[in-house]
């Protein structure tokens, strides 16, 4: 078993809590995991970018070359597209179609569209909007990484118990809001 996973978005979208969720859940199934990250300005809306490997075997590597990316997780739709050039051809992109429009010349939204409707394995939800219909807009990274479940070969169940294990310093409320998003993203990607 391998999984390549590229995780971007802007800062404070909550790219990092996602790599940390997988991360726990790959090491509570007894696999290998190695991870880079790329932080840019992420205090003012730069983009973020990680680099997570999964594997059975041994890793030697904890970047991902180009054409190698079995998944690209992105809360942001240009962002996901920034890094296609990674994405293996017979990887899935799961994203946000919400765009973070914080550059002067972000691309036209149509445009980000039908750019992404043109790949060939494509999971594209508005995460935001499906948080904030269910009273949970704090947790629209965990509808992404609900959405992205099955393209990571990790086991639901790990990825809930590693949700679990990373929001509990928060408290049971958190949890519960995160766990209900993880399932709503599941189903959104099914649909």
């Amino acid at each position: 078993m391998k999984t390549d996973i590229i995780l971007c978005g802007v800062g404070g979208q909550g790219i990092l809590s996602i790599a940390t969720i997988i991360g726990q859940a790959a090491m509570d199934a007894d696999l290998y995991i190695k991870q880079a990250e790329v932080h840019g300005m992420s205090q003012r809306g730069g983009d973020v970018q990680s680099n997570l490997r999964i594997s059975s075997t041994p890793i030697a590597s904890d970047l991902i070359p180009r054409g190698k990316a079995d998944v690209i997780i992105s809360m942001e739709p240009m962002e996901a597209l920034r890094y296609i050039p990674y994405l293996a051809p017979e990887g899935w992109v799961i994203t946000s179609t919400a765009p973070f429009v914080n550059i002067p010349n972000y691309p036209d939204a149509d445009k980000l569209k039908q750019a992404l409707q043109a790949l060939p394995n494509i999971v594209a939800i508005d995460i935001e909007q499906i948080a904030k219909d269910n009273g949970i807009p704090r947790s629209a990274n965990m509808v992404l990484l609900g959405a992205a479940q099955q393209a990571l070969r990790i086991d639901a169940d790990k990825l809930r118990q590693a949700i679990s294990t990373v929001f509990a310093r928060k408290g049971e409320d958190i949890v519960n809001a995160n766990l209900k998003a993880f399932d709503l993203g599941g189903q959104a990607a099914t649909r």
